[in-house]
């Protein structure tokens, strides 16, 4: 049995063994071994995956995850097909007990790595496996091998084992929406995030220390619409509709089409934005640019902005102030900010964050902040905090001992 599996997690060091890197075709990307041949079951799944409808983005997140679990299965001995529960299981053991390998060590984030900011009271990210990545590689390794015992090559069981559920679906409320058959053994329990909000003079602080006109244009947009950094980075010209001010973005997930009401404020800096271009956008073309050398030196080209030069965007703009907000903050804050509108019901916010099921909405953001909580009931203590009676000087002929005694003062 695979529960008799015994080895030292300690003593276990994954190797520096393949790569993943992109690849011409339709699957953009391929998890290569030491020799840079591509790795077929992988392969493979991630062909069949990417017919499935999925995102190229979404193939380079599974072929890191899967690279991971050929690592860990070369440091333990085990080949891809024999692979058991005891494979994941130890693994998800290594994963919180160990590191993650960096290609270079620290410097500037040396000091703050899994501290607390004290002005955003968010925590900086450290080295340590988040709970998040552990059960996205279990989800991936799960669904790899679904894809193989199904077409009848891949182990006899499924070496992401899920839970026991006799009575799968038992006592289902026909009115709500079916869950997944049981939950992976494995899966560390994830702690429930509060969002976060961007506090109004934080805002404008942030704002302020922008450097350019895009800049200021995407942050309004995105703190206007809701929309998550990758749908915004793929708007067109043709994607705004400037009469009704409106975007157009591309859903992530789902892929589908869908237009976003922005503010008049994002639509003026887009506006001063695009001015500043000075040359005619083409309106199938990437509406976000930046200037970029090419090849040798040739001078300075319009490029389309990617997500680690909008992060760059953010970096130099926390440094300023000593922050740690994220593009997924401002996200938070126009969610935030919605739920707070007695004219909008949840449903109209379900739909402008483009979320599946309303009790994703309603989880997430239909909560009360407890920073807010903590204000309202210290100001409710507050106001009923009784006055202390003042000392008030005692009249010959009493002892004011017996007095306090009688009035009940300390």
């Amino acid at each position: 049995m695979f529960d008799e599996v015994e080895r030292d997690i300690g003593a276990i060091r994954l190797p520096r063994w393949g790569r993943v890197e992109r690849a011409a075709g339709v699957v953009a990307w391929d998890v290569l071994d030491d020799g840079g041949t591509p790795v077929e079951p992988i392969r493979r799944y991630l062909t069949d995956f990417v017919a499935q409808g999925n995102s190229q983005a979404s193939v380079r997140s599974y072929a890191y995850a899967l690279l991971r679990w050929w690592r860990w299965l070369r440091a333990v001995d085990v080949d891809w097909d024999k692979a058991t529960p005891a494979e994941c299981r130890d693994l998800v053991l290594w994963l919180q007990a160990n590191l993650k390998t960096r290609r270079s060590p620290r410097t500037k984030s040396l000091a703050t790595a899994g501290t607390i900011n004290p002005i955003t009271r968010k925590r900086y990210l450290d080295d340590n496996y988040a709970i998040r990545t552990i059960r996205h590689s279990n989800a991936v390794v799960r669904a790899f091998y679904e894809y193989w015992i199904e077409i009848g090559q891949g182990p006899l069981i499924n070496p992401v084992p899920l839970k026991g559920r006799v009575r799968p679906h038992a006592h289902h409320n026909r009115l709500e929406q079916f869950r997944p058959e049981g939950r992976v053994r494995y899966n560390p329990k994830l702690p429930k995030r509060q969002p976060r909000e961007i506090p109004d003079d934080q805002w404008h602080r942030l704002f302020g220390v922008l450097r350019s006109n895009r800049d200021r244009a995407l942050l309004a947009l995105v703190i206007s619409t809701a929309a998550r950094a990758e749908e915004t980075l793929g708007i067109k010209p043709a994607d705004l509709d400037w009469g009704d001010q409106r975007v157009r973005v591309i859903r992530k997930g789902t892929r589908a089409e869908q237009w976003l009401p922005a503010s008049s404020e994002a639509f003026v800096w887009l506006r001063i934005y695009i001015a500043d271009m000075g040359e005619l956008l083409d309106s199938n073309a990437p509406l976000w640019r930046t200037l970029r050398r090419r090849d040798h030196g040739t001078g300075l080209h319009r490029q389309p902005l990617s997500y680690d030069a909008l992060l760059k965007v953010l970096i130099r703009a926390n440094d300023a102030l000593e922050t740690n907000w994220t593009m997924h903050d401002l996200r938070h804050t126009a969610a935030l900010r919605m739920s707070r509108d007695e004219h909008l019901s949840d449903r109209d916010i379900q739909t402008i964050l483009g979320h599946a099921h309303l009790s994703t909405t309603a989880e997430t953001y239909m909560v009360e902040d407890q920073a807010e909580v903590i204000r309202r009931v210290k100001r409710f203590l507050d106001d009923r905090q009784i006055p202390t009676d003042p000392q008030t000087p005692v009249d010959a002929g009493y002892d004011s001992s017996d007095l306090d005694v009688l009035f009940g003062r300390n």
